[in-house]
């Protein structure tokens, strides 16, 4: 079966897999694992901040940056499509209490002037805004690359406001490689960042949480209260630093994994092609085949691939490590066997 669902889920590598077996490991909570110790402090370093600390997933990562920074009756800044507005449970109110405001954006990207509208001014009526949230890559947008010049602009702002800016980083390095950019051109443009080891960089299971010393500890006592505290946590921080290490470069392939299955796509009578992929996601549209949603997804597995539903009318068709070249090519003919 030719998995095209998500990149969460890929298998880890054998040298993952060597890496947790030989680990060395001690007590998380009491700050005794070398392991997790190194994997913080390469992401740290990786990612131009001060501190970082290993968390179960993006969602937690997000989260716990909402709790570090905002009080209850707060208000956050984030796009109206972003994962921390669409896909996280209404966590930031559940868990934190504030409320959010979404403003709209084009692929990711929200006007910086519509920002600067949204910041609230002093007013006993009005929330404090306390946080700005950006995404990158943007899920919800096929994989769009966020730019370094509107996170610029929109930094700017933040900066000038005093409001800090958080980053749902959960595939940037699927950004900074298809923009032949440093990571660190795109966090130099905020104050904390959450990046995903668990999706194209193979992990199996683990986020961090970087950003200014001082919010990183207050970001673990919220772990800790959370009940996210974990002991011998250095087996998946091995694997973590494999990803960061020697997955990074590789993504480029599953962008012109992507790419190919977009061009391919395009070529097939009956598929509309939503976006033109700037990283490893592609959107289809299926209306005009006259098949549902779940009629097309049970079609297509018949064939031997899955998708997932994205909407009405519109199927996500993700690729990563686990997926080959070869794969592509019959997941292409699949989708012609069920048009």
């Amino acid at each position: 079966m030719i998995d095209l669902r998500s990149d969460t889920l890929t298998q880890p590598t054998k040298r993952m897999r060597e890496a947790i077996f030989q680990a060395t490991v001690g007590d998380d909570v009491y700050g005794e694992d070398p392991t997790i110790n190194r994997l913080e402090e390469l992401a740290a370093e990786m990612l131009g901040k001060e501190s970082a600390v290993f968390v179960t997933s993006g969602t937690q990562g997000n989260q716990l940056a909402v709790l570090a920074y905002c009080s209850p009756g707060d208000e956050v800044i984030v796009e109206s499509e972003s994962h921390i507005f669409f896909y996280e449970g209404g966590a930031i109110s559940a868990l934190a209490g504030v409320q959010p405001r979404a403003v709209q954006g084009i692929k990711g990207e929200m006007n910086p002037a519509a920002v600067k509208s949204a910041l609230r001014s002093e007013d006993i009526h009005f929330p404090d805004t306390s946080l700005i949230c950006l995404e990158n890559t943007h899920n919800r947008s096929g994989g769009s690359v966020v730019s370094t010049e509107n996170m610029s602009a929109i930094y700017d702002i933040a900066q000038n406001a005093g409001i800090p800016v958080h980053i749902d980083g959960a595939r940037l390095f699927n950004a900074a490689v298809a923009s032949n950019k440093k990571v660190t051109d795109f966090t130099q443009y905020c104050d904390s960042v959450q990046i995903c080891l668990s999706k194209g960089l193979g992990s199996p299971v683990g986020s961090l949480l970087a950003g200014k010393k001082e919010v990183i500890q207050k970001a673990r006592k919220w772990r800790k209260r959370l009940g996210g505290g974990m002991r011998q946590a250095g087996f998946l921080a091995a694997s973590g630093i494999i990803s960061l290490t020697e997955m990074v470069d590789r993504l480029r392939e599953d962008h012109e994994k992507a790419l190919r299955l977009a061009e391919a796509i395009e070529e097939i009578k009956g598929l509309t092609l939503v976006n033109r992929p700037d990283t490893n996601i592609v959107l289809i549209n299926i209306e005009n085949t006259n098949q549902t949603n779940d009629e097309f997804l049970e079609n297509l597995k018949r064939e031997g691939v899955l998708a997932v539903s994205f909407g009405e009318g519109q199927i996500r068709l993700t690729t990563h490590y686990d997926v080959s070249f070869q794969d592509i090519e019959q997941a292409i003919s699949a989708l012609k066997k069920v048009i």
